[in-house]
């Protein structure tokens, strides 16, 4: 059996389950990790079509998204709102959950 990278792989687990990469971002979203994040959303870049295609959605430059998405990336918002609308998402503020009294 051919192994495949592990990227590919999720790629097309997010492709075939939009739910779970909606379940995988609004995680990784709720504890804040950054680097989790800018992974994750390499990998639905893949399944969109690839960074090309998304950067041509987001009406980005496709360099300026390689380098976004990197491991050093520090998306700007504005960047993150179209990386995320190109992907048919959004981004979306709720209070976070009051302790029960």
């Amino acid at each position: 059996m051919k192994s495949r990278p592990h990227d590919d792989a999720m790629a097309e687990l997010y492709r075939d389950d939009p739910e779970l990469a909606l379940a995988t971002l609004n995680t990784i979203l709720a504890e804040g990790d950054q680097g989790e994040l800018l992974v994750v959303l390499r990998q639905l870049a893949q399944a969109f079509g690839g960074v090309q295609e998304v950067a041509r959605r987001a009406e980005l430059n496709p360099t300026q998204l390689y380098r976004t998405l990197s491991a050093q990336g520090n998306p700007a918002l504005s960047s993150l709102m179209a990386i995320l609308k190109a992907m048919g998402l959004r981004l979306e503020i709720r209070p976070l959950a009051q302790a029960a009294s």
